[in-house]
């Protein structure tokens, strides 16, 4: 294998594929309510990656759905993706998490959040559901630039990252570290620095995005004005072969891709076609004689 996949780690830690419930658990963002920004990253749409989910459920009623629709052998992961899944008290945390958990064919709870809302009392939270699940975070880092992430409205420098993640290795809970390759004014050389700075640390798991401009963002107003351009399938493909290459071969990859919801892709094109952008990026790797941790 050229690098260590999600489907294979399920596999040997779970003895199969878990599906994943992608919940819509009613939060918002710091960086869009006023308390750090407004309007997000320039990149994210008006459901904060959310778009596929039905919010018209309840919590219990979008995790019962999912259960009730899989076969009966099936086990899930549940997956709090859209906004910033730690922000709010940890009442609230605790309650929302809760009515997702309705199962015990859910074998791992996974919390996509932001840096700068991680503090002691939510690890704490978080880990004490390790006693009846496995628990993820992922954190959007997206670039170790601080230039870029101040182009991109990010919010946060990443010394911030560096303190969720120490907090979260405290309290033993496994951290995904999501990358964005294409991100506007960054260069291969900036992306190489990012691999570079994460893989420093002992991490879980890394999702590689390629940036996608979708409809309704503010990127999508930048290309439409000329003033971004996306990377090309080719070089999308070297960068992110070159951050596997960094990675740690204990490191498991998530994904090497971004999926823009349906219908609503500007650009790139080749983004539409998932499989051709893995092998392409499996082809870079090999041309060069390079598989994950090569580089490390």
């Amino acid at each position: 294998m050229l690098y260590k996949n999600l489907s294979g780690y399920l596999r040997e830690s779970y003895g199969k594929r878990l599906k994943k419930i992608c919940i819509d658990g009613g939060f918002s963002c710091p960086n869009r309510d006023g308390k750090i920004s407004t309007g997000g990253c320039i990149f994210c749409g008006e459901r904060g990656s959310g778009e596929h989910i039905n919010a018209c459920l309840s919590i219990k009623e979008q995790a019962l759905s999912a259960i009730e629709s899989a076969n009966e052998n099936e086990e899930f992961i549940v997956y709090f993706q859209n906004f910033t899944n730690t922000y709010a008290d940890v009442e609230i945390l605790k309650k929302r998490y809760d009515a997702a958990l309705i199962s015990d064919r859910i074998k791992v709870l996974s919390v996509g959040t932001r840096p700068d809302c991680i503090d002691e009392d939510v690890a704490a939270l978080l880990e004490s559901y390790k006693d009846r699940l496995d628990v993820w975070v992922e954190l959007g880092l997206q670039t170790a630039n601080d230039k870029t992430a101040e182009r991109i409205n990010r919010g946060y420098k990443r010394e911030c990252f560096e303190r969720a993640f120490s907090i979260l290795q405290s309290h033993g809970i496994k951290t995904v570290v999501h990358l964005i390759v294409g991100l506007p004014g960054e260069s291969a050389e900036d992306v190489k620095e990012t691999a570079d700075y994460v893989s420093r640390f002992e991490l879980f798991g890394v999702k590689i995005h390629s940036l996608y401009v979708m409809q309704g963002t503010r990127l999508a107003k930048e290309y439409e004005s000329g003033s971004y351009i996306p990377p090309t399938l080719e070089e999308y493909a070297r960068s992110a072969a070159y951050i596997v290459s960094r990675l740690s071969p204990d490191t498991v990859i998530h994904r090497l891709t971004g999926d823009c919801p349906s219908g609503m892709l500007v650009a790139p094109e080749w983004n539409k076609n998932k499989h051709a952008v893995i092998r392409k990026i499996e082809e870079e790797l090999s041309k060069n004689g390079k598989r994950q941790g090569s580089d490390y």
